[in-house]
C-alpha cells in the first residue's frame, strides 16, 4: 500500500478495527476513511453501494462485524448470523464492483470446528461440526471466507481472509452481557477489589484452554498480510500459547490486586474445550507476535477506569 492509497476500514471503532486505524496512523498513511454505524449502516446494502462509489477506494480492512461471548452467541443468534452476513455481503461485493485493490476479511478462531485437532491448522475449517453456542456467528464467518475465496475464483480479485484468535486490548467490550472471558474477567475482579468482595464467580470449570493475543499483534499482522499474503483460503493470527481459563483468572487477579477467592459456576457451560492455532504458517512468513500476555494484561489494566467509563 502506499502512503497516500485509499484505505476504508470497516469497523473502526471496535476493538481489531481501531488498533488498525492507530497502527496506519503511526506508519504515515494519509487517507484512512472511516464511518461510524450511525453514518453508514453496512446492513444496508444501497448505502454501501453508494458509500463505494462516491469513493475511490483501494484498499479494505472489513474489521465490522456483530461480536460477543457465549451468552450474546447463544442468546442473539438470529441477529448474529444476520447481521453479520448483510455487513461482509455489502461490503465485499461493493469492493468487487468499485475495483477495490485489495480487501482483508477478518474471521474468527471460533468457527473452527468443536473438536479440532491441536493447534488448529487451517486446512481444519469445514472438517467437523461447530461449538453450537455460537454456530449462527460461525456460519456467516465461514460463508465470508467462502465469499471471498469465490470472488477470487471467479472475478479474480485480491481478497484475502485472516483467523485471529482471541484478542483483548485498547477499545474492548466490557459489557458483561455480551463481553468475551478476558475483558469480563478484568471488570469483574476491578469492581470485586472496588467494592472489598470477597469472592469472584467465573462461568464453567476453568478447565477450557484459551489463546490470547493483544489486539496491537493482530494489527501489526494484519498490514504485514495486506503487503505479502495474497493466497485463498484462510491464514491464522495467534501467539502459539494458551493457557486455562483458571490460569488467566488468576493472572487478573494478581495484575488486578485482588485478594479474595475465585469460584466456578459449573452450571454455565464452558464452551470449546481448548482453541489453539497452529501459527506457522504466518511465522514462516516472516511474523511473530511481540507482546506477552502478562505485559498485555498490565497495559491493559493500566487504562481501566477509562475503558470502564464507557459502560457505566
Amino acid at each position: 500500500m502506499e502512503k497516500t492509497s485509499c484505505i476504508y476500514i470497516a469497523g473502526h471503532n471496535g476493538l481489531v478495527g481501531s488498533s488498525i486505524v492507530r497502527l496506519l496512523q503511526n506508519e504515515g498513511f494519509s487517507n484512512i476513511l472511516t464511518k461510524s454505524s450511525s453514518e453508514l449502516d453496512l446492513r444496508n446494502s444501497n448505502s454501501v453501494a453508494e458509500f463505494f462509489q462516491e469513493n475511490k477506494i483501494d484498499y479494505v480492512f472489513l474489521a465490522a462485524a456483530k461480536v460477543g461471548g457465549i451468552l450474546a452467541n447463544n442468546t442473539q443468534r438470529a441477529e448474529f448470523i444476520y447481521d453479520n452476513l448483510m455487513i461482509q455481503n455489502n461490503v465485499i461485493h461493493s469492493a468487487y464492483l468499485s475495483g477495490v485493490k485489495k480487501l482483508l476479511f477478518l474471521g474468527s478462531s471460533c468457527i473452527y470446528p468443536k473438536m479440532a485437532s491441536q493447534p488448529i491448522s487451517e486446512d481444519s475449517l469445514l472438517t467437523d461440526t461447530l461449538e453450537p453456542t455460537n454456530e449462527p456467528y460461525a456460519i456467516a464467518k465461514i460463508a465470508g471466507i467462502k465469499m471471498c475465496d469465490a470472488y477470487r475464483s471467479q472475478y479474480g480479485t485480491n481478497f484475502i481472509s485472516v483467523m485471529p484468535t482471541n484478542m483483548y486490548g485498547p477499545n474492548d467490550n466490557y459489557d458483561l452481557a455480551t463481553s468475551h472471558v478476558l475483558p469480563a474477567l478484568i471488570r469483574k475482579f476491578h469492581e470485586a477489589k472496588q467494592n472489598n468482595l470477597k469472592s469472584v464467580s467465573i462461568w464453567g470449570d476453568g478447565s477450557p484452554k484459551r489463546e490470547f493475543m493483544h489486539v496491537d499483534d493482530c494489527a501489526k499482522a494484519c498490514l504485514f498480510l495486506m503487503d505479502r499474503y495474497d493466497e485463498e483460503g484462510v491464514i491464522n493470527i495467534g501467539t502459539g500459547v494458551d493457557i486455562t481459563i483458571k490460569e488467566l483468572a488468576a493472572n487478573i487477579q494478581k495484575v488486578v490486586g485482588f485478594e479474595g477467592n475465585i469460584s466456578f459456576d459449573i452450571s454455565k457451560p464452558n464452551g470449546t474445550p481448548r482453541k489453539l492455532l497452529n501459527v506457522s504458517k504466518i511465522e514462516n512468513l516472516g511474523w511473530k507476535h511481540t507482546i506477552s500476555l502478562e505485559k498485555g494484561l498490565k497495559m491493559v489494566y493500566s487504562n481501566i477506569d477509562f475503558e470502564l467509563s464507557r459502560f457505566l
